[in-house]
């Protein structure tokens, strides 16, 4: 009788040892899978990838239908810097213009203001139509702050716009956002550029940051031209959204 207990206490005294060496195990790599995606930088003209080689590539993210769901639909589209028409502002780089030095064609349209060089440093970023914010970090030096928001079109297409080069950031990810709020303010992606607004419109299901220079579109759209088309409003029409003014009755 004493043999059989014994054996059962050996067997008990090894499992648990194998539990807390398992532990051990499991806590280690855990720590250094999260000290690796923390240490991770993102080099934006690199190519898109899922996860590989043990390294997660944030560009790359498909949406949950949870969150496919709380899109909203945008009736109406507005220009995202300057006034309600877009005034003030000009286009100094505009959407698939060849750029030699850069190695490709631009994905967006730079907005500046029309002084030039750093004079609409820290001017406001507007949203250009009722959204849910999907992206709101610095990708990469090169890139700075980014916003990325979804919107449902009235025909129910998603598109999405992004915002880059921001001086600051004044959104969450998950947040809805009303046409013509406020969501952060021009910058110089901490002093890689002169100030300016780095404008992209895109057909898409996922939040994929890319390159600002491409040989090829891809899901990119002409942004001051969708945001035109996407209009549903005459330019001499000024109204409030209806996102915004459920937002503003609810208090957020």
């Amino acid at each position: 009788m004493r043999k059989i207990y014994s054996k059962i206490s050996l067997i008990l005294t090894l499992l648990v040892l194998a539990g807390v060496v398992g532990w051990f195990v499991w806590f280690s790599e855990t720590e250094r899978a999260r000290e690796k995606k923390a240490q991770m930088v993102v080099d934006p003209t690199a190519p898109l990838a899922m996860p590989l080689h043990e390294k997660y590539d944030p560009r790359f993210n498909f949406l949950s239908p949870w969150e496919e769901n709380q899109i909203p639909t945008a009736v109406r589209f507005d220009p995202p810097l300057g006034s309600e028409h877009a005034a003030l502002i000009y286009n100094a780089q505009k959407f698939w213009e060849m750029n030699e030095k850069r190695g490709g064609h631009h994905t967006g349209d730079d907005l500046n203001g029309i002084g030039g060089m750093n004079t609409d440093l820290g001017d406001p970023v507007f949203s250009v139509a009722d959204g849910l914010v999907v992206f709101a970090a610095e990708s990469s030096p090169g890139w700075g702050n980014i916003i990325v928001i979804a919107h449902r079109t009235t025909t129910g297409e998603v598109v999405h716009s992004m915002y880059a080069h921001l001086e600051r950031i004044d959104v969450q990810r998950g947040a809805l956002v009303a046409r013509g709020e406020k969501i952060g303010t021009v910058g110089t992606a901490n002093g890689y550029y002169p100030a300016h607004l780095h404008f992209e419109m895109r057909a898409s299901d996922g939040v994929d940051i890319g390159a600002g220079y491409a040989m090829y579109p891809l899901n990119r759209l002409d942004p001051m031209g969708t945001v035109a088309k996407l209009r549903n409003a005459g330019d001499e029409m000024l109204s409030k959204s209806p996102l915004g003014l459920i937002l503003k009755e609810s208090g957020e």
